[in-house]
């Protein structure tokens, strides 16, 4: 299904909404909408860093081993190759928006 502006509906569940956007040739921008007392499918990807960046919502961020609160505002850095997912443990949906290089491998 596609969207206003070249966003594109990639998954879609009880947990989540994801949205792309890939018209750039080199960076692909996603937004999640991750509902209450959902978390993300953890994934990691060899070549390819990401930066996430929380627009609403407070929740967890886990990252390899550590795990850590994010809230509204935060931008989270993720190396290449390093395990990550996202938990939404509070009330109200928790919105980020994705950046990362090349195409979507997860």
């Amino acid at each position: 299904m596609e969207t206003q502006s070249g966003w594109k509906i990639v998954k879609e569940d009880e947990r989540y909404v994801v949205t792309d956007n890939d018209t750039l040739k080199k960076l692909v921008t996603s937004i999640t909408i991750l509902n209450p007392h959902h978390s993300t499918t953890g994934h990691s990807h060899a070549g390819q860093e990401e930066v996430y960046i929380f627009r609403s919502g407070n929740g967890e961020m886990e990252i390899n081993k550590d795990r850590f609160k994010v809230k509204a505002g935060e931008i989270i850095f993720i190396q290449d190759g390093d395990f990550h997912r996202v938990h939404n443990t509070s009330e109200e949906k928790l919105e980020f928006v994705c950046v990362f290089d090349g195409v979507r491998s997860h």
